[in-house]
């Protein structure tokens, strides 16, 4: 019974993950708000090359050389580089994002996530805070944003990704609920005073 929670939970923690959810949000953003413009498509590569390529290479690179012992990083020692090198992915991101005349709201995207990096990284040098749901909630919040309350329904999982990530003992009760709330709340706050400018 154990291991067949555990296989779920693992389950859980992989689908309602960063690499997942990111592409998953980006996606639904540019075709459900720019997908009659004719750079929609490169605007979308760009977010999902920062969000998902990238991390990925640079996550599956470091555990080949031994810098990082397993793929979700769980040691708070080992997630200062890897979130370093995707501050400036993300900035790269944006600048290319400038280039390709992208909406404000999207090339926001990729200057917040800049953002938000620097403020986990800073986070990081003391204590771990749960990037699970960090960037879950930062995604529903981006949703929100362009589709307005109906899409609240999707903090509906956030108990369950909560559950996911303690019983596997990457983080405590205290680390998902803080990385949860300040996730939608920065991403929130942050667009609203960026679509104001």
């Amino acid at each position: 019974m154990h291991a067949d929670s555990r296989r779920f939970a693992s389950l859980v923690s992989w689908v309602i993950s960063p690499v997942v959810v990111a592409p998953a949000t980006y996606l639904l953003l540019v075709q459900f708000g720019y997908a009659a413009h004719p750079r929609h498509v490169p605007w979308f590569l760009v977010l999902f090359v920062s969000a998902t390529v990238a991390p990925m290479m640079l996550i599956y690179g470091l555990k080949k050389i031994g810098r990082i012992s397993d793929y979700n990083i769980t040691f708070r020692e080992q997630r200062f580089l890897p979130l370093l090198v995707l501050v400036g992915v993300n900035v790269l991101g944006y600048e290319l994002m400038k280039q390709l005349d992208a909406p404000r709201f999207l090339s926001g995207i990729l200057f917040f996530n800049a953002v938000n990096t620097v403020f986990i990284l800073l986070v990081t040098l003391q204590w771990k805070i749960s990037i699970h749901l960090f960037s879950y909630t930062s995604s529903v919040a981006l949703v929100y944003l362009q589709s307005g309350p109906a899409a609240l329904w999707l903090l509906g999982f956030v108990p369950l990704l909560m559950w996911s990530r303690i019983h596997l003992k990457a983080h405590n009760f205290m680390q998902t609920l803080v990385g949860g709330s300040i996730g939608f709340g920065l991403m929130f706050s942050e667009f609203k005073w960026w679509l104001s400018l």
